[in-house]
């Protein structure tokens, strides 16, 4: 195992707030206060000079940091799962401790496919806040002309749903403040003729922010947290967040399954 990356930020409440209005929420922050659960993605960036990105605006793997280089060009967040041990409180700092537990490679229907499983340990007032891990997937371009695979159908049994509508500029200033610089995000081109997609993708991790919000909402703070993502959702497409029980989904306008999630209260521990 490569050693840990270590990295600082004094958690900015200003940032925290733009974050809650780039997602139309109305709450606001405070030093002190906690943080809304994932909003540590706000934080802990790690700028890289041009010369140090890849064709699709992520830093280079293989560049000596914790992803090493598979020969695969196309990377994709496919899932996580989170402990939320104490709230991160917002203007205070902050300490990110990242290993790579996992890199595996394999091939599947669609060709050669690389796996990265990265652990994140976010630490504050000298205790553990958040365990957070990672699950990224690499693999190859589309070959030209290739139909996507025929996405999963998304279950219709909810207890609770609420619509949430994207466009380009929501997806523009959830990159900037993540530090995302994807181009799948914001460069229609690329996304369309490049990676092969619709349409400019929604962030796998917006997709579980607004399913942790959604649920932190309904049932309080929240203890863990699991999503898988499993069909992209584009920048013209409404979404619907669903929830039953302790399961959380998002379903495409045609009704397919985009992410689905697990989750477990405070309340519920």
């Amino acid at each position: 195992m490569l050693s840990p990356e270590t990295h600082n930020d004094p958690l900015d409440p200003a940032r925290a707030a733009a974050g809650l209005i780039t997602l139309g929420r109305s709450e606001s922050v405070a030093p002190g206060d906690p943080l809304p659960p994932f909003f540590h993605h706000l934080y802990f960036w790690s700028p890289q000079p041009p010369e140090a990105l890849g064709r699709d605006g992520h830093p280079r793997v293989g560049q000596g940091g914790l992803i090493p280089d598979m020969g695969l060009p196309r990377r994709m967040w496919a899932g996580g799962r989170l402990t939320f041990h104490h709230p991160l409180l917002a203007g205070q700092d902050a300490e990110r401790r990242s290993v790579l537990e996992v890199s595996s490679t394999k091939h599947g229907r669609s060709g050669p496919l690389g796996f990265v499983t990265l652990r994140h340990d976010y630490h504050q007032g000298g205790r553990l806040c958040v365990t957070e891990w990672q699950d990224l997937v690499y693999r190859e371009d589309p070959a030209p002309g290739a139909s996507p695979p025929a996405p999963p159908v998304a279950r219709t049994d909810e207890a609770e749903r609420r619509i949430f509508q994207f466009d380009s500029t929501l997806l523009f200033r959830y990159s900037a403040l993540t530090f995302n610089g994807h181009r799948i995000h914001y460069d229609l081109d690329y996304a369309r003729e490049v990676e092969g997609y619709a349409g400019l993708v929604v962030h796998g991790p917006l997709l579980a922010q607004l399913l942790m919000l959604f649920a932190q909402d309904l049932c309080g703070p929240l203890a863990r947290f699991g999503f898988r993502a499993t069909a992209p959702l584009t920048h013209t497409e409404t979404a619907e967040l669903c929830l039953k029980d302790q399961a959380l989904w998002v379903r495409g306008p045609d009704g397919r399954l985009c992410m689905e999630a697990q989750f477990k209260a405070i309340s519920q521990a």
